[in-house]
């Protein structure tokens, strides 16, 4: 009987089926590691079948800057604008929101965007050999990004981040006035400049693409089981995951991967990370509703439009809102009619409504680390809006955790803990 406790249910269980968990069971079976992952609702079903499908490698600039932090008070005014605070959720969210504060500091901002752009080169790295071992290729799409400017004045204060792309060698170029029907014909003409990023890619359908993904991992043994986790903790030579409905299983590594519900998992084992909860919305319309050429940026209104296989999705926004509260559509809608008048002729008609929860960190940095008390367990959370970005670098990085090979980056920019005691 004695013997009989330490067989394990899988050498490496991963809590969330998300595209960050689904790219580390991937990369973890690739390296002939037993993987079972473990989420409610399925293989990218839920955050991660509605994002906007971009692959935004230069997107390394966090939230916490000079230029969006200007903007925070008139957004914060217009209870449907980019940006909406629950007034009831506010002082639950302060402390997340004075940390927030602290990131856009001139030091803890370069040292953030230093970090970005390393977690970015990975990702770029990672995901082109991902596709080629997946035969996902074919998915992506490497027509770049227009972000679009109604004033000069709005167009000057953006340029301080290209700027600083720059320095990273990051390509873009700045179009005028009259150059804009080329990379995108049909926009209304109340855009007097724009910037292009030849490096911002997108894909087909990103739920797609997750499940591709899964498959290429199931093809290396990985398993699924759909099971709602309660619980982990350290037991004996392992760790001990509880299920809803009383059934426990055991691994020999644990990856917290389950996005915007990781923190209590985390808590449970000595790291207590500031992790919100960005409920993001948008609106699918069918094929055919507007030919967009690339994914349009509209960085004023907080939105983007991304054409996809399954139709044009236009999406966005931040509500700082938590896990509890019901959806509040109405922001879908604002976005599609803001998109109606940025695109005349857009057909509006028979979009398909969704929210989701993306998992933010105050300095737009994800979670990746060994758990403070338990170095079985390892974390890949708070991706913010980068998830399906970022999620190869995340494979692999847990991959190296887990078989103790020397991270591609240095991590101490990512650990659990750089909060600590900052309130």
């Amino acid at each position: 009987m004695a013997g009989r406790s330490t067989v394990k249910d899988a050498q490496v269980i991963v809590i969330g089926g998300g595209i960050i968990g689904i790219a580390v069971a991937a990369y973890l079976a690739e390296a002939g590691r037993d993987v079972l992952v473990l989420d409610r609702s399925g293989v990218c079903e839920e955050t991660s079948a509605g994002n906007a499908g971009a692959l935004a490698f230069s997107d390394v600039l966090p939230l916490a800057h000079k230029n969006m932090l200007a903007q925070v008070p008139r957004w914060l005014v217009d209870p449907l604008g980019p940006l909406s605070i629950p007034p009831t959720y506010l002082p639950k969210l302060f402390p997340w929101l004075w940390r927030f504060m602290r990131a856009g500091r001139p030091s803890t901002f370069e040292a953030a965007v230093s970090a970005q752009v390393a977690m970015m080169t990975l990702a770029e790295r990672e995901w082109s050999g991902l596709m080629t071992r997946s035969g996902t290729g074919h998915m992506l799409r490497e027509d770049g990004s227009l972000e679009l400017y109604e004033s000069e004045a709005e167009f000057r204060a953006a340029e301080e981040g290209w700027k600083l792309r720059r320095r990273f060698h990051i390509p873009f170029r700045h179009l005028e006035r009259d150059e804009l029907a080329e990379c995108q014909p049909g926009l209304s003409d109340r855009f007097l400049r724009a910037t292009f990023a030849p490096g911002w890619k997108t894909v087909a359908d990103p739920q797609r693409l997750g499940q591709a993904v899964w498959a290429h991992a199931e093809r290396h043994g990985a398993r699924f089981m759909p099971a709602t986790v309660v619980a982990a903790r350290t037991a004996g030579e392992g760790v001990a995951v509880n299920l809803a409905g009383g059934k426990k299983l055991s691994c020999e590594n644990l990856v917290i991967a389950a996005g915007a519900w990781s923190r209590p998992f985390a808590a449970g084992f000595g790291d207590r990370v500031p992790l919100e909860t960005e409920r993001g919305y948008n609106t699918t319309l069918p094929v055919g509703a507007f030919d967009v050429k690339r994914q349009l940026i509209f960085s004023r209104h907080g939105f983007v439009i991304t054409p996809l296989d399954s139709g044009l999705r236009i999406g966005g926004a931040v509500e700082l809102g938590g896990l509890k509260r019901p959806p509040n559509f109405s922001r879908s809608r604002a976005m599609l009619e803001k998109a109606a008048r940025f695109l005349p002729g857009l057909k509006t008609e028979g979009g398909r409504q969704w929210m989701g929860y993306r998992p933010s960190m105050p300095d737009s940095l994800p979670v990746i680390d060994r758990a403070r008390n338990e170095p079985r367990v390892l974390y890949a959370f708070g991706h913010g809006h980068l998830g399906l970005t970022q999620a190869a670098a995340a494979g692999r990085l847990i991959r190296d955790l887990v078989l103790e090979q020397s991270a591609s980056i240095d991590l101490s920019p990512f650990r659990a803990g750089r909060f600590r005691g900052h309130g």
